[in-house]
């Protein structure tokens, strides 16, 4: 009797799941009976909850299309219109549709990867976005607050010298008129809807975003032209040397008693230049795509040469995706244009603070192009320096150095 016992406590024992077994580790997929195949309340939850959720049974069943009982067969006052398995088709792109016109791209007709887009838009860009303008709107205000203008050391002198020509003026203000209006309609578009129609109205705000679509769309234009033309006369003049390492090492005149030596540009206008240059340039190039978003795709090109190089695997992310939608490419191309642009607005407010309040007769270099020879001593002494030994050249004298020597 205690033998039958034993062995059914055993027999008991060996029934139980045991922890960390594959009975544990391996989910029996869902039934389906009670829904015929479709989603469950389990998948619905699971997506709520933002697990990966195996939709093969959606994508799979979209009938036998070699089949001689199809759609056309079937009876109803919407005839084969409402058939489920056909907008399932549409919805994962495996629809045999014909199009007349717009070539393999037309044949997209729902993608609803526009959803995590849309999310991302105005929740993360919207939030940090802004959130980066304020800081760096209450951060020059801080140090306008705690340093001051910077003002000149010395007394003016009443010569001048000429610090920017006509041309570079002109290129200077056609990129940022044009960057200004771009930022501006680009954020009466990201924020119109939340803190312009409350206020003003639905129909004011349309006509706002409407007239806002079409200056950002033209005036992309000139800040593209004026892009180049900066990048052209200035590049030279931006090239990283020694002398910016002491204008870094000083922060530019904050550190120590007296300004740093700098050629043209010193480290700190460099930084705005190739900050400029750079940024300015990816968003250019993400609107040019965004505008013809056909024949200028930018992603699947760019995510396989990441991948080829190992880029994902080395930030350990999984391998990007290459084969993108063109409705995909327009999500993506947006996101970035507008994550840049947010980038490169809050440096421009402060390089817009350091030429107007910031700095003591600063705003005259693109204003009327002339300096006092003081404020060219104070913030640019080499360049002062080599610009005299040019007008001494040119009058057979011998030029009176700028800059003390150390």
């Amino acid at each position: 009797m205690m033998r039958h016992l034993m062995a059914l406590l055993l027999l008991t024992l060996l029934a139980l799941p045991v922890p960390g077994s594959a009975q544990d580790t391996a989910a029996p997929p869902p039934d389906r009976s009670a829904t015929g195949g479709a989603q469950t309340l389990e998948d619905i939850l699971a997506r709520q909850r933002g697990e990966k959720v195996d939709d093969s049974f959606r994508r799979d069943a979209t009938g036998d299309p070699d089949s001689a009982a199809g759609i056309a067969s079937q009876l109803g006052t919407l005839g084969g219109a409402s058939d489920s398995e056909v907008w399932r088709a549409l919805r994962y792109g495996n629809a045999d549709v014909s199009v007349s016109a717009g070539g393999d791209v037309a044949k997209v007709l729902v993608q609803d990867g526009g959803m995590a887009w849309y999310e991302f838009r105005s929740g993360p860009l919207a939030t940090y976005g802004g959130g980066l303008l304020i800081v760096t709107i209450v951060g020059l205000l801080l140090f306008y607050l705690l340093r001051g203008k910077i003002t000149l050391d010395e007394d003016m002198t009443g010569r001048t010298v000429t610090r920017f020509k006509s041309v570079e003026r002109f290129a200077h203000w056609l990129l940022a008129g044009s960057f200004i209006l771009l930022g501006l309609t680009g954020l009466f578009v990201k924020y119109g809807r939340d803190y312009i129609a409350p206020y003003l109205g639905k129909d004011v705000n349309a006509q706002l975003l409407t007239w806002s679509k079409l200056v950002h769309n033209n005036i992309a234009w000139a800040f593209i032209v004026a892009l180049v033309m900066i990048f052209v006369m200035w590049v030279w003049h931006n090239i990283p040397d020694r002398t910016d390492l002491r204008w870094f090492a000083q922060a530019g005149g904050i550190i120590g008693h007296a300004h740093p030596p700098a050629k043209k540009f010193n480290g700190g206008q460099k930084i705005i230049f190739w900050s400029v240059i750079l940024l300015g340039g990816s968003i250019s190039v993400s609107g040019l795509s965004l505008l013809f978003p056909f024949e200028l795709p930018l992603f699947a090109k760019t995510f396989t040469v990441l991948n080829d190089l190992g880029i994902p695997g080395l930030i350990g992310i999984a391998p990007l995706p290459t084969e993108l939608a063109p409705q995909e490419e327009m999500q993506l191309a947006q996101a970035w244009h507008a994550i840049v642009s947010f980038v490169l607005m809050a440096i421009i407010l402060a390089h817009i603070y350091i030429g107007s309040i910031g700095m003591e007769g600063a705003f005259a270099a693109m204003g009327s192009g002339e300096v006092d020879e003081a404020w060219a001593h104070q913030h640019h002494s080499l360049w002062l320096d080599e610009l005299k030994e040019r007008e001494a050249a040119e009058k057979g004298k011998a030029p009176e150095s700028a800059t003390p020597a150390e």
